[in-house]
């Protein structure tokens, strides 16, 4: 056979007999370099979508969507804390617009957030679905044969079995040989594991040594016992376990797909929705009771179930003994009497971290308040406005601030902004502060106006804000009459005839949570499976082991040696302790004494 250079190899002495030479392609371009092959739009999609499904970059997804969610504690979100999102915008006018625009306060709704998500969802799968079908393939595959060399293996042990290791002994007075630790007991001198090895040709082994039969048989048996998959070649056992370790690998993303899946869906039945609360008022679960609500986007109204709550009490406890936290609260109790559509009535403590459950929702406690309870009086003597208005606290002691509006006052609308501080004190500057956030010295400052309140243009306002534009103040710094001050019980008469007012008393009232959400359980679920596979992957070990008997050439007694040896499948640092364990059993069984 002639080569390209035209030398003949046919008599080259290590050249196989067998050897087919190929037919050289001669290089059209040689000096062009390695010419690759175009990919295409279908190369270029097949690429783009092993990349997205590969682990790696499930887990950057990941990591992502965990820095992706940490804009939504750091601002407050339309979703579940509108009233905040309004502060934010009064308290960073020249901020908001920007992160506004870039969905900030909408952050689990936003585009950039459910880009991520959804590329998240699409890698699990990809990951999940063929590495399923491959582990599938394997759990059915038999266990390799076993290597030639198991010395070049981790954990290599040989044990060799002869009659010294063995350690037989004859009863002389009933002529019956003891095997030991094994149980192999005959009787006449010859067991059966020594008949096989005659029938197969090999030498008869003494009296009370294990067969090879006998050896690798009782191997099988104590490898099942510790959960390994067995199969026997030959005068060996090939062994193999931990494939429960990419089980749970893929019980694990398979649960976090479901915890995605189980978010997803269950936000778009769920709602979520407020209502502050004042002292003996009560809340209907129907949609006109909520302050604010939002709806998921396959809410319905029938979704909401009928029950009322009923606030009786609200209690705060002040820390008093440590100087360094005095005032600071310890606890907040709220006594509600709930009651649902089949005429059930119970009364219940809801607290922080204590959610109330109740007609298919959890109802949290959020905050606390205190609440004016006043009486108006215009000045035709009429009662013009009796009601209670929340006052939103602004420090740690509890000074509040509310605004009173009265719109049916006579001759002019009443507007005041008020400011309630629970301990009042004088201070140097002659304000008024705080000293303590319970109601010690209560007391109510506030600032009138008259004029049209505007509430009759069809613009929404808050209630917690006064527009001033307009109004004239009759009571106040900018006026000639000073800020009306009252405590409670107090009967105050507005300046220019304007009417009176009456501070009626103080009541706390509480800011209540209503969520729905029917993923609750599925994702509990789901969070609890990702946690146990992510256990069983972490701590199963995935490994191989053999044990191999080798006969002795020319044995006279049918000697012959053990080899045990290991091989992991990932990181397994106790692979050679497993495998110096496993034939200090099974010669233990078989009553072989490992020299030492």
């Amino acid at each position: 056979m002639v080569d390209e250079t035209g030398v003949d190899r046919s008599s080259d002495p290590q050249r196989p007999s067998d050897h087919v030479d190929g037919t050289p392609v001669a290089s059209s371009a040689p000096d062009d370099g390695i010419a690759q092959p175009k990919l295409g739009v279908v190369g270029y999609l097949r690429f783009a979508w092993r990349q997205l499904t590969s682990m790696r970059t499930a887990l950057f997804l990941l990591m992502l969507l965990a820095l992706a969610a940490i804009p939504g504690s750091l601002v407050p979100q339309r979703q579940a804390d509108p009233n905040g999102v309004v502060q934010y915008e009064n308290d960073h006018p020249a901020l908001f617009p920007v992160l506004d625009k870039l969905q900030v306060f909408d952050t689990y709704t936003s585009v950039w957030f459910s880009a991520i998500y959804l590329l998240l969802f699409v890698s699990l799968i990809g990951c999940i679905v063929p590495r399923t079908r491959h582990h599938w393939q394997a759990l059915r595959t038999r266990p390799p044969r076993t290597p030639a060399r198991l010395g070049r293996l981790a954990g290599f042990h040989s044990v060799a079995v002869t009659p010294e290791t063995v350690g037989a002994r004859a009863d002389t007075a009933t002529g019956v040989t003891d095997a030991g630790a094994a149980g192999n007991t005959t009787t006449g001198g010859t067991d059966r594991g020594a008949r096989e090895d005659s029938a197969t040709g090999g030498a008869d082994p003494t009296p009370g040594l294990p067969s090879v039969d006998h050896a690798v048989t009782s191997a099988m048996v104590q490898l099942k016992r510790s959960g390994y998959r067995v199969e026997r070649f030959g005068d060996s056992v090939s062994a193999e376990r931990g494939y429960l370790r990419e089980t749970g690998n893929l019980v694990f993303h398979a649960a976090l797909v479901g915890v995605l899946l189980a978010v997803g869906l269950g936000g778009g039945f769920s709602y979520t929705g407020q209502r502050l609360l004042v002292e003996g008022q009560t809340f209907t679960n129907v949609l006109g009771s909520y302050d604010s609500f939002n709806p998921g986007r396959w809410f319905s109204q029938s979704d909401l179930q009928g029950y009322n709550l009923t606030l009786d009490d609200f209690e705060t406890k002040y820390e008093e003994t440590n100087l360094d936290a005095l005032g600071q609260a310890t606890d907040y109790s709220a006594t509600v009497t709930a009651r649902t559509q089949d005429g059930a009535e119970e009364t219940s403590r809801l607290g922080v971290n204590e959610p109330l459950a109740i007609g298919g929702t959890n109802v949290y406690l959020l905050g606390n308040g205190y609440a004016m309870q006043v009486t108006v009086r215009d000045g035709e003597g009429d009662v013009a406005f009796q009601d209670v208005v929340p006052f939103l606290p602004e420090d740690a002691n509890y000074t509040s601030t509310g605004v009173i509006k009265v719109p049916d006052a006579s001759p002019d609308q009443l507007g005041m902004i008020g400011f309630f501080y629970p301990t009042a004190v004088k201070q140097g500057s002659g304000a008024f502060a705080s000293a303590y956030p319970d109601t010690e010295n209560p007391m109510l400052s506030l600032q009138v106006y008259t004029g049209d309140l505007g509430l009759d243009d069809g613009v929404p306002q808050s209630v917690y804000q006064l527009s001033t534009k307009g109004l004239t103040q009759i009571a106040g710094r900018q006026s000639d009459a000073p800020s009306i001050s009252m405590k409670p019980g107090e009967t105050k008469q507005l300046p220019d005839g304007a009417g009176s007012i009456t501070f009626d008393g103080v009541k706390r009232y509480v800011s209540l949570d209503v969520h729905h959400d029917p993923s609750q359980l599925w994702v509990a679920a789901f969070a609890i499976l990702s946690v146990l596979g992510l256990l069983t992957s972490l701590f199963v070990p995935r490994r191989r082991v053999w044990v191999k008997a080798v006969r002795r050439t020319g044995a006279e007694h049918g000697e012959f040696d053990l080899e045990y040896a290991g091989l992991a499948r990932g990181e397994d640092p106790n692979l050679e302790r497993a495998v110096a364990d496993i034939a200090q059993r099974h010669m233990s069984d078989l009553g072989v004494r490992i020299a030492q």
